[in-house]
């Protein structure tokens, strides 16, 4: 179960569940960024990492809710569900 993140990302909080906006993704590549709602720097999003089954890809401007993580180069938006 996950609660929403009272903290902001640019405080440092980690793994807890956010939501925010699809800044842009590029579907070819499988990557783009996301800008958190909470505040702080914009994070980057892989295909890998959307749930569900068939073809993974964002729209701009759709909401979702993801886990804050810090990867290999840096903070990064993992476990992203596309939220209605």
């Amino acid at each position: 179960m996950f609660f929403k993140a009272k903290a902001s990302v640019s405080q440092g909080k980690y793994n807890m569940l956010e939501t925010g906006v699809v800044k842009w993704f590029n579907a070819e590549k499988g990557y783009g960024f996301i800008a958190p709602e909470s505040g702080g720097k914009d994070l980057f999003v892989h295909f890998s990492e959307i749930q569900g089954t068939g073809f993974k890809s964002l729209e701009e401007n759709q909401r979702v809710s993801f886990v804050v993580t810090n990867g290999p180069r840096g903070l990064q938006a993992t476990k992203i569900q596309i939220l209605q």
